[in-house]
Formats: C-alpha cells, structure tokens, sequence
C-alpha cells in the first residue's frame, strides 16, 4: 500500500470533521492547520487520521470564540502546560456566561409570570401567597430623595454587582409596615434590587420567606392608600398582622407607555393577629388605629 493510499482526500477529512473543505483550504493558506501530503502532480491536499485530534482542538478553540491570532500562537507552541491554561481560561469565560444566561431566563420567567397575573387574575383581588427567602440589594431613601438621586444610586449598585443591564434584575421600593400602620402612606425607606445572579456578599437584606398578603393598584400615585386601606380590612378580616416591609414593584412596565397606567404589585409578609391591642394594631378604613 503506497503512502497515498493511507491519506485521506480534503472532501473525507472534511466531511469526518463535519465542516467545509473551504475551511480547511483557508487554515493551510494561513498556516493555521497543513495537510499531511500535497499531490505534486495536482496539488490537492491530504491529511492523515492522525491529524483529526489537532485539527478538533482548532475547531474547539474557534467554537469557543478564541481569535485565530491567538489559536495560531497557542499552535506555534503548543505543549500540555499553554492548552490547560487556555482552556482555563475558556472555562472560566463560559462560567460568566452560563451564570448570566441562567440570570436571564430568571428574569424572563419573571417577567413572564407577570404578563400572566395580568391576563388571568382577577386585580382587584387581594389574597395570601407563599413566598421563599430572597436577598435584596437595598438603598436607602427618604422624602427628600430626588428622582435624579435614586437613578444615581441605582445605576451604581447595578454597576457594582457587574450587571450587564439594568434589566437583568426587578427593582421596586419598600416601607415599613410600622409608617403604613401610622398613615405615613409616602414614607418610603429603601429601594430594593433583586439580582438574579448567586451572590457572595454581606450587607444584603433579606426579605423572609413566608406568607404574604398581595394586592395590586393602579391609579394616581398619590391615591394608592386607598389600595392599602383595602389590605388593612382584609388583614383584619383574616387575623393577620403585617409585619416588615411592604415590597411594591411595577408588573407591566415593560408594556405600558406611561407612569399613569402603572400596575404596582403590592406584597407584605404577614403573621397571626393573635392580640389586636398589641403594637401594630390595624387601623380601621378611616385610618384611626
């Protein structure tokens, strides 16, 4: 058996490695990948079998977006020691990746989810759910916060968790339980940024898991005590004290062209009301505790 006979043609090598002999042509024309034999007669290229494990490290590298400059150097020096650093590195790289993609299908299930409570549930209906533990980057604010403020703070704690957009996480505002009860109804304490992303930090503020009476408002701003009035009856009604903070966020922001048509999701964790004299008595609809 000659030496052509063990060589297989550019179109077998090709199709073994599931690409186009265009490919390979351009790798040789570049020094990046050499066939084994060239015909001197025709010049066409042949490529041995055991040429398939170099040539499916070029087509990882360049599949996982290493520059050809860089695979051609890694090839002028290949050795065991400079492919486990690269691949490290590639390694580490799509860690981030896969992290951030698993942010935003968080985020897109969220914002789905919210899509659906606008098409099937009833707005109007206040009830009880069960909510799991969340960790919250807050800022804290008061009334003589400005807009631009906020914005400020917001932008900086996004950049700070390494966001790559300020939609990569939901963000509301909280107030405390203890103001709702005093009638202090615009007496919010903090802005709150849920990053979907595992995080490693201290300082974070941790909504408890539980239950949690919700409700949903929209309307002028300065009239959603009305809303919160309707949670207190419903409190009493059913024994419950609310306790902590109130989460609010906006569920449809993403569809509506103006603030005006807003709708605030209202969540609050909740106990038993087991002594209704004790502190934190709920006020009744006029507001008097």
């Amino acid at each position: 058996m000659d030496k052509k006979s063990k060589l297989l043609t550019i179109g077998q090598f090709a199709a073994l490695h599931g690409i186009n002999k265009k490919t390979l042509m351009w790798y040789d024309e570049i020094g990046l990948f050499q066939p084994a034999f060239i015909s001197p007669e025709n010049g066409y290229r042949y490529y041995n079998y055991y040429q398939s494990s170099i040539l499916e490290t070029i087509l990882l590298l360049r599949e996982l977006d290493v520059p050809i400059e860089e695979i051609q150097a890694f090839m002028r020096h290949r050795s065991a020691a400079s492919l486990e650093m690269l691949l490290g590195e590639k390694i580490e790289e799509l860690d981030r990746n896969m992290e951030h993609l698993r942010a935003v299908r968080k985020t897109l299930v969220k914002h789905q989810n919210d899509m659906r409570t606008l098409l099937t549930m009833d707005l109007s209906k206040i009830s009880t759910i069960q909510k799991e533990e969340c960790h919250l980057v807050t800022v804290d604010i008061d009334q003589t916060t400005s807009f631009d403020r906020q914005v400020e703070m917001i932008t900086a704690e996004t950049q700070k968790y390494q966001l790559r957009r300020l939609h990569d996480a939901s963000y509301g505002t909280m107030i405390a339980t203890e103001s709702l009860y005093a009638g202090n109804f615009e007496d919010y304490s903090r802005l709150f940024i849920e990053i979907p992303l595992p995080i490693q930090k201290t300082g974070l503020h941790v909504q408890p898991a539980g239950k949690y009476v919700r409700a949903f408002y929209r309307g002028p701003w300065e009239d959603i005590s009305l809303c919160y009035r309707k949670i207190f009856d419903y409190a009493r009604e059913h024994q419950l004290l609310l306790t902590g903070y109130s989460y609010e966020t906006i569920i449809n922001e993403n569809v509506i062209n103006q603030i005006e048509d807003a709708v605030v999701q209202i969540e609050i964790p909740v106990k038993a009301n087991t002594s209704p004299d004790a502190h934190g008595a709920i006020p009744d609809a006029s507001g008097d505790v």
